[in-house]
């Protein structure tokens, strides 16, 4: 049972909802329950896209839960130290989510906030966002190396030595955020994102999302190659199939899997189709 979190499914997305009251401070029982409930989503397959949001309508997240860091768990490990392997072990659940991830951001993202953020595919944020690694304030190095997937190192640089967060505006501009709100429909828009992907080929998402992970530190040419191989194991799907057929007869695909045998595997031993 989660505590600090919620999560809910209808229609094939999945909404988890940050819920420590009063700012969401990422505690080490928040970690795990953000690991358990991304890995089951992944391995669910009646969910095809998730939105991870907060309960709260003023604030996403405010950071880690520091008062946790000066609590010892044994002389040979402190609880600092075993938060930071949560920490990385969590945001690896999130980033390796086997479907798209949509991140609705209101209010403070900082820290592990801006983190948590930055780990989803696609973000949405309310017109009073307020988005930053602060964590030079508090003595401590913060996820710059997240944040780095995303914007210019300059930027970033200024993030990380100055303590000071970005606004929505300048987060629409540096594509940190795809997407600012207008009158609040942030997470609206958000819902109708993730229903618009989650009616896609769920075999088609899956090894998108795979490919898009493994290739992003690959050079142009061997991310490319690598790619093709998740195009030639979806090709030989029955939902690809489905997929041309619909095209062609300008109706819904009705998607077959999993129950058609094909599974999210290695693509290593997927033929060239000739």
């Amino acid at each position: 049972m989660f505590t600090t979190i919620q999560l809910h499914a209808e229609d094939s997305v999945a909404e988890v909802v940050l819920d420590r009251t009063p700012v969401n401070a990422v505690s080490l029982r928040m970690y795990e329950e953000l690991t358990a409930a991304f890995r089951e989503l992944s391995a669910r397959t009646d969910v095809h896209a998730v939105i991870l949001r907060s309960a709260n309508p003023r604030m996403f997240c405010a950071g880690a839960d520091i008062r946790e860091t000066v609590e010892a768990v044994s002389p040979a490990e402190s609880v600092f130290e075993l938060r930071q392997r949560w920490a990385r072990t969590c945001y690896e659940a999130i980033l390796d989510c086997a479907v798209p991830t949509i991140a609705v951001v209101n209010g403070h993202a900082l820290g592990a906030g801006a983190v948590l953020a930055g780990c989803c595919d696609i973000r949405f944020a309310a017109a009073d966002l307020s988005i930053g690694l602060p964590e030079i304030n508090a003595g401590r190095c913060g996820g710059a190396r997240h944040l780095g997937r995303l914007i210019p190192q300059g930027r970033l640089r200024m993030l990380y030595f100055t303590g000071e967060p970005l606004d929505a505006e300048e987060a629409l501009r540096l594509d940190l955020v795809q997407y600012v709100g207008k009158n609040g429909d942030e997470l609206e828009q958000a819902r109708t994102l993730a229903a618009k992907i989650a009616r896609k080929s769920p075999l088609g998402l899956r090894l998108a999302k795979r490919a898009l992970n493994e290739s992003e530190a690959m050079g142009v040419r061997e991310g490319y190659a690598h790619e093709q191989k998740y195009t030639i194991r979806l090709a030989q799907s029955p939902d690809a199939q489905e997929a041309a057929s619909a095209t062609l007869e300008k109706r819904e695909a009705r998607w077959s899997w999993p129950s058609n045998g094909f599974s999210v595997a290695s693509t290593e031993a997927a033929p060239l189709v000739h």
